[in-house]
């Protein structure tokens, strides 16, 4: 997707549009008097849709707000390996801005020569980056200067390498090489590689609940391992829970008889807080809920239930009551949390309970193009398609359709209680649920 934007003035012709959906505006005077080849180039005067023209006002107020994690500026392009890294290191992250013909401290200086610059912006983009990557040019005068503004998205085939072999990243203004953790999360977000499917060492098929697994393989398939006639080596591995002589983490989470020996990390700490503030030193109960997801699964909501209050709703007075928050949308949140987690941060799954409040914190950020908003409208990515397959299978209650969220706002709201807050904090790569008590 390539668009460039030509300056006439006041007026913004777009003479290439690809890709992208347009609205016809009515033409201004002074096209009426263009020369037909150029006539001929433009076929509608467009404008993106769902996205305005940067005027020189708005860019002063970016330009004035500085530097940060999405906006970087430039005084010129020297190199097309220097542009890579900074395309990339965008790319590789949450998309961002260049805005070339401005220094460091926010002088405008301008561009001299725009037909070199866009020449440079094309190679890089198409060239210098593995995968090549769409970015956008916006062409804008101000104070009588010609300013570009690059834009990169946020890259869907990650990760992103420039000139054949560095792999950027931004943090904060600055950006840095990926390490290798976070390369491995850059595959994971374009569905190169997923954590649940890595073999874990230090395993092996003796790490295995075996009364569990024979269970579980009764009722989901009909039958004993004996009349499978198959060994069970060649069960787990047709089953994607070892690879090799190793389990995998999926086999490890959903069948291994104590994971946390090997991953400590990935277990789930409760504490139910006195006051609203996670600073406090009083608690009122602390657990470090381990074992199988299951086992993690029915101790979170058991500890959730032993510090959470019964109300009564216009029921009988002598109904046991409710859960001051609807048990579903809890069990979705927690479930959630389990599945869709990223494990390739070594951190735990975190239940906070405050006087006024319920967090749920899971490691990492959303996946890939998902966002808050549009997980609201059901759009899911699986980020561990083999924990997803089995979750349901294992009595743990998972629809696996993308409703969950909806389901948590409208438990809510049927049971007259504030709307839960998703937050998204890609700084501390995590993914927060607040229910309000």
């Amino acid at each position: 997707m390539s668009l460039r934007y030509y300056v006439f003035s006041r007026t913004r012709v777009m003479l290439s549009l690809v890709g992208l959906q347009f609205e016809p505006m009515e033409p201004s005077p002074w096209l009426l008097r263009l020369t037909p080849d150029i006539k001929q180039k433009i076929p509608k005067i467009a404008k993106p849709i769902g996205s305005g023209i940067m005027d020189c006002r708005k860019l002063l107020q970016i330009i004035k707000k500085g530097e940060d994690s999405k906006t970087q500026f430039k005084v010129k392009i020297d190199s097309v390996n220097g542009l890579a890294a900074e395309i990339g290191a965008f790319a590789n992250t949450e998309g961002g801005r260049i805005i070339i013909g401005v220094s460091d401290n926010g002088e405008i200086v301008g561009i001299d020569d725009i037909n070199t610059l866009n020449q440079m912006i094309s190679h890089t983009a198409s060239s210098k980056l593995e995968p090549p990557i769409n970015v956008i040019t916006e062409n804008v005068i101000c104070d009588d200067k010609l300013l570009v503004i690059l834009t990169v998205p946020r890259g869907e085939n990650k990760p992103y390498a420039a000139n054949k072999t560095d792999y950027w990243v931004k943090v904060g203004a600055d950006k840095r090489r990926a390490t290798r953790e976070e390369l491995r999360r850059l595959m994971q977000a374009s569905g190169s590689v997923y954590a649940d499917e890595m073999s874990i060492p230090a395993t092996s098929i003796d790490d295995i609940d075996m009364f569990f697994f024979k269970e579980f393989y009764a009722t989901e398939y009909g039958l004993t391992l004996e009349e499978s006639h198959l060994s069970v080596e060649t069960l787990l591995a047709n089953l994607k829970l070892i690879k090799g002589d190793n389990l995998t983490l999926s086999g490890l989470l959903l069948f291994g008889k104590s994971p946390e020996r090997v991953k400590p990390q990935f277990i789930i700490k409760a504490v139910a807080f006195c006051g609203t503030d996670v600073s406090t030193k009083q608690y009122l109960d602390s657990e470090n809920i381990e074992g199988k997801l299951l086992t993690q699964y029915e101790n979170a909501m058991g500890f959730l239930k032993r510090n959470l209050r019964k109300v009564q709703r216009e029921q009988n007075v002598n109904f046991p009551g409710l859960w001051e928050v609807p048990q579903i949308a809890l069990q979705e949140a927690v479930v959630n949390a389990l599945v869709h987690r990223d494990y390739f941060i070594d951190s735990s799954i975190r239940i906070f309970i405050f006087d006024d409040r319920i967090e749920i914190i899971s490691p990492g950020k959303l996946p890939n193009t998902v966002t808050v908003n549009n997980i609201k409208q059901g759009i899911q990515i699986a980020r561990n398609p083999i924990l997803l397959s089995y979750i349901p299978k294992l009595r743990i209650p998972y629809r696996g359709i993308g409703s969950g969220i909806k389901r948590m706002i409208a438990e809510c709201k049927t049971a007259g209680i504030r709307e839960p807050n998703f937050i998204e904090d890609v700084n501390l790569q995590e993914f927060k649920v607040i229910f309000y008590r």
